[in-house]
C-alpha cells in the first residue's frame, strides 16, 4: 500500500457500510478502528439522537469536530466518520490531511432497506425516509464527492468493498489536502 502509515477515512451516508467495512479493513492492515459515532456518545455519555435532542445539532458538531481534530492526529488508524462529518469544510480538511478519504455509496432503494430496520431511524423522527434521506444525500454529495475514493456498496459484501478500497490504495499515492484559505 503506497500510503502506509496515513489513515483511512470512511465516510458516506449512513448504512453505507462504514462500520462494518471499517473494522474489517482495519483488522487486514493491522490497524486500530475508530468510529467517530462511538466515541462522540462515549464522550458525551448520551446516545447521538439523544445529544442532538438534549443540547441541540450545534453542541454536537461541535464535540464531532473537536474529535475529528483528536483522532486526525493518529496514524495507521482506519477512521469511520458518521454520515455528516465531512459536510463540515474544517472536518474534511483536517481528514484529507489525516489520510485518504474514502466515500462509501449505496442506492437509494438500499440505504432505505438498510435504514428500514436500523437504530438510525430514531434520527428520522417520524419523517418521510424516503424523501429525507434524497434531501439529506444531496445536501452532502458535494462533500462525498471531494473524496480521494469511492466505493459503490450496493451489490458489494463487506470483503468485497475491503477488496475495493485495498486496490485503489494500492493505485495511490494521494495528497493531502492544500489549505486554499
Amino acid at each position: 500500500m503506497r500510503d502506509q502509515g496515513r489513515n483511512i477515512i470512511l465516510t458516506g451516508f449512513m448504512a453505507t457500510g462504514k462500520t462494518a467495512v471499517g473494522m474489517r479493513l482495519a483488522e487486514r492492515l493491522g490497524y486500530v478502528f475508530v468510529d467517530l459515532d462511538a466515541l462522540i456518545e462515549t464522550e458525551a455519555r448520551m446516545s447521538i439522537p439523544q445529544l442532538v435532542r438534549e443540547r441541540g445539532e450545534t453542541a454536537f458538531r461541535e464535540l464531532e469536530s473537536q474529535l475529528v481534530q483528536r483522532v486526525a492526529q493518529q496514524r495507521r488508524c482506519v477512521i469511520a466518520t458518521g454520515g455528516g462529518t465531512v459536510a463540515g469544510p474544517a472536518n474534511l480538511f483536517v481528514l484529507k490531511q489525516s489520510g485518504v478519504v474514502v466515500t462509501l455509496t449505496a442506492d437509494l432503494e438500499t440505504l432505505l432497506s438498510r435504514l428500514g430496520t436500523g437504530a438510525a431511524l430514531a434520527m428520522f423522527d417520524g419523517e418521510d425516509l424516503r424523501a429525507r434521506v434524497g434531501r439529506l444525500l444531496a445536501e452532502q454529495r458535494d462533500a462525498y464527492a471531494q473524496a480521494d475514493v469511492t466505493v459503490d456498496t450496493t451489490v458489494r459484501t463487506v470483503d468485497e468493498t475491503v477488496d475495493c478500497v485495498l486496490h485503489a490504495m494500492k493505485a495511490g499515492p494521494f495528497r493531502a489536502a492544500k489549505d486554499v484559505g
